[in-house]
């Protein structure tokens, strides 16, 4: 039906006969000449009709946007000065023989030029949200880097081996979905949160290096990176050290992005957990943003301003500085937005300096409303600290560490957003990190036990099983993250490989022996077989995506994602289902009258 793409239409063509399809994605009438726009997966060439040629004229004179035609012509050079270098075709035209319209279309809700259309406007025509120029471009990057992982993989000896979407409950981490079964009467499977164990298994079972790019399912409260269902890069290794795996799956983020976008990442800094938190406030720090934490807790412990010498006395609290180089600048207005923002993190206000003159250490030289409840031994340990110079602005945060961490954290990647291009303490590009040396726990207050930090089945570092006796709190993971410009893009461990410590990590969990057994018998009578060291992890092939493309959200680089309350709004998912099938799964609803 067509030469080629009607986008990749170039100066190779000139002078030849091609045949184009698509579809209309402007028609503009020059004074007697019509030019139309035909667009295709791969982009845009333009299309010239006049009168010479009567028929194809008087179909040209009856096309509307979104038609659905083919197009026979001569590829010729634009006029001089008409050229679209932003075009593999900018250079050229196509002057129309003949025209057939395969299909005529409706006046469709948005324009596909169009920005700012109503996202969930977009999600409900998805198939004409999809035919926009950036949404193809989006699915077409998808699709090389996914060709991209598997090239990689392949090539290092790595064996695709699909899991089973059917699976058995788990209830430990993010709620699950779950499935009736028909046949076994009150009795559900599971959809996998993520294929952990049926890849520790193919370890066990001597495929010593597997991958999948696979769907993975979670029931929980959604955001712009996440989605009920969603995408891994999956791998699993054995006989492979955690820097082994590290070094390995940082050569193929580097791969990927060389593919989909001809970029070359620089090497990944490891940065232990203890210094991300301490540094930014999180475990998957902007690094492109220039600005750090100044700890402060030890200096505060000894003044009498009350939020700060509370905090620095709480048992995890925590009292840091946020120095702001050139930020004196900003206006009352945008401190006052800024103390609005942390507050979403549980901060209960945000103090600051604005530093006018260092060598002066009170109201005169600091302009604040807190230098006065200040000791000048405290006031010369801040700008010590954190290497204030006139003209900068030192914000604070003095809670408990998680909202220290939560509210400094935001609001250091926001002003570094907002300001750190013009005050210099931004750096464009691609900033990514590994976080190393995780917790192995972290205790629930609620519950009064402990629960893993990553999953049950990571292990403690080597020197540190004996601590699960005395201090579990103290241990520390072989677990590893990769971090891309303040997004998580991927995250795993070594995993425990004998029985009788995944029996003992258990057991630190109280997760009693009846339960380890319900749960996770399968696991702990592979482990007795042979089972090899072995370690992994998880990309999420969505954000990566999403990153590469500098999309919001994961929706766009998702063919037919969910909204952020689960639904899908072209087909209308979910949706009541009869009695009849209710029945047949041994289902009955606490509100009858919600069934079809």
């Amino acid at each position: 039906m067509r030469t080629t793409y009607t986008g990749l239409v170039d100066q190779k063509y000139l002078e030849q006969i091609v045949t184009l399809t698509g579809w209309v994605h402007r028609r503009r009438d020059h004074g007697g000449v019509i030019f139309v726009d035909l667009r295709d997966r791969e982009g845009i060439a333009q299309i010239v009709i006049d009168p010479d040629r009567p028929e194809a004229f008087k179909l040209a004179e009856t096309l509307r946007n979104e038609y659905c035609i083919r197009v026979t012509g001569k590829v010729r050079a634009r006029p001089a000065g008409t050229e679209n270098k932003d075009m593999v075709s900018g250079g050229i035209e196509v002057f129309a023989h003949e025209i057939e319209i395969y299909n005529a279309a409706q006046t469709p809700p948005f324009m596909m030029d169009e920005d700012n259309v109503n996202e969930e406007v977009r999600l409900k025509y998805r198939y004409l949200d999809l035919r926009r120029p950036q949404m193809a471009k989006n699915l077409l990057l998808r699709a090389k880097v996914s060709a991209a992982a598997r090239e990689y993989l392949n090539e290092r000896g790595f064996v695709d081996i699909e899991t089973p979407f059917l699976y058995k409950s788990t209830p430990e981490g993010a709620r699950e979905f779950l499935v009736p079964s028909r046949i076994h009467d009150g009795q559900f499977y599971a959809l996998p949160q993520s294929p952990q164990l049926f890849k520790q298994l193919l370890m066990v079972a001597g495929f010593d290096r597997y991958y999948q790019i696979v769907k993975c399912f979670r029931d929980e409260d959604l955001r712009a990176d996440r989605q009920p269902e969603f995408t891994q890069i999956d791998i699993e290794t054995s006989f492979m050290t955690e820097y082994d795996v590290q070094d390995m799956m940082e050569g193929l983020i580097k791969f990927l992005w060389k593919k989909g976008l001809g970029v070359d990442l620089p090497d990944f800094p490891r940065l232990p957990y203890a210094e991300a938190m301490g540094k930014y406030g999180s475990d998957k720090p902007d690094l492109r943003v220039k600005l750090e934490f100044t700890e402060l807790t030890d200096v505060m412990k000894t003044v009498d301003f009350k939020v700060f010498r509370g905090a620095a006395d709480l048992k995890d609290g925590r009292v840091v500085a946020l120095r702001v180089p050139g930020g004196a600048k900003l206006s009352r207005k945008e401190i006052d937005d800024y103390t609005a923002f942390v507050a979403i993190y549980g901060a209960k206000g945000l103090a600051w300096i604005k530093v006018n003159d260092v060598t002066k250490l009170n109201d005169e030289g600091l302009q604040s409303p807190v230098v006065k409840f200040l000791t000048p031994d405290s006031l010369k340990a801040i700008i010590e600290r954190s290497g204030a110079q006139n003209g900068d602005i030192i914000f604070f945060g003095a809670d408990r560490k998680k909202v220290v961490n939560d509210a400094i954290g935001a609001l250091r990647a926001k002003i570094g957003h907002q300001h750190g291009a013009e005050l210099g303490f931004f750096e464009k590009g691609f900033k990514p990190c590994w976080v190393v040396d995780f917790p192995c726990y972290e205790y629930d207050e609620e519950n009064k036990r402990y629960v893993a930090a990553h999953h049950p089945f990571t292990s403690p570092k080597d020197d540190h099983w004996p601590l699960l006796d005395t201090d579990p709190s103290q241990v520390l993971a072989k677990a590893y993250d990769v971090a891309m410009n303040g997004w998580e893009l991927g995250g795993g461990s070594v995993r425990i490989h004998r029985p009788e410590l995944q029996a003992k990590q258990f057991a630190t969990l109280g997760i009693s022996e009846e339960d380890q057994r319900a749960k996770f018998g399968f696991l702990l009578d592979a482990l007795q077989f042979g089972a090899p060291p072995h370690a992994g992890i998880a990309f999420g092939l969505d954000r990566i995506v999403t990153m590469m493309c500098e999309a919001e959200s994961i929706r766009d680089v998702i063919a037919f994602p969910k909204t952020q309350r689960g639904q899908d709004l072209m087909v209308d998912a979910p949706t009541p289902v009869t009695e009849k099938q209710l029945r047949e799964l041994h289902v009955r609803l606490r509100n009858p009258q919600v069934a079809g």
